[in-house]
């Protein structure tokens, strides 16, 4: 399997189509570290500019990856596939590195976008080698700029009703399970 995992924190956008910067959520990083562990990642990137919430990360994993593996080695070895990088580039930059070419961008939304690529395309794409990073956002959405940098979206995870307001978690969880669960 080669597929990794980001979560944008910046740039996103709030409620008024503003781009801002939103602050790390600590049932994220366990939540998707966990899922993404489970079902292949090789990194789960944390995208954060700020070095005050940088420094939340990096104090759960250093907690996790030193004194922690003792009480609960699950959870560390869950927590050793998270990386923080101020940017986006960078994380496209080090997965390129990693696998020696470009890897295959596909965002998530909770709206239907362009662009898009079925679960099984997608999971056929990464069954053959292709790499892929899985992008997730926080707040009211990605901004646009990074969305363009897009090879693809999935289609939204959505219920049997109208309402539509998953925690990035969860929807993770979903997709994951949809492209590799068995």
């Amino acid at each position: 399997m080669s597929f990794y995992l980001a979560l944008l924190h910046y740039p996103v956008y709030n409620k008024n189509k503003e781009i801002i910067v939103t602050s790390i959520v600590i049932h994220d990083i366990h939540d998707i570290a966990r899922c993404g562990r489970t079902y292949g990642a090789k990194r789960f990137y944390i995208v954060q500019p700020f070095e005050k919430e940088q420094e939340i990360v990096k104090r759960i994993t250093k907690f996790w990856n030193e004194g922690g593996k003792e009480y609960n080695p699950n959870r560390s070895d869950a927590i050793s596939i998270v990386v923080v990088k101020d940017e986006f580039s960078q994380v496209v930059e080090e997965v390129e590195a990693l696998e020696g070419r470009k890897p295959v961008i596909v965002g998530t939304s909770a709206k239907e976008r362009g662009k898009g690529i079925s679960y099984r395309e997608l999971s056929e794409l990464e069954s053959r080698g292709a790499p892929v990073l899985l992008v997730f956002g926080t707040g009211w959405g990605i901004a646009r700029e990074i969305e363009d940098q897009f090879d693809y979206f999935l289609p939204p995870v959505k219920g049997p009703t109208d309402f539509n307001h998953l925690s990035v978690r969860s929807a993770a969880a979903i997709i994951m399970d949809r492209l590799f669960g068995r």
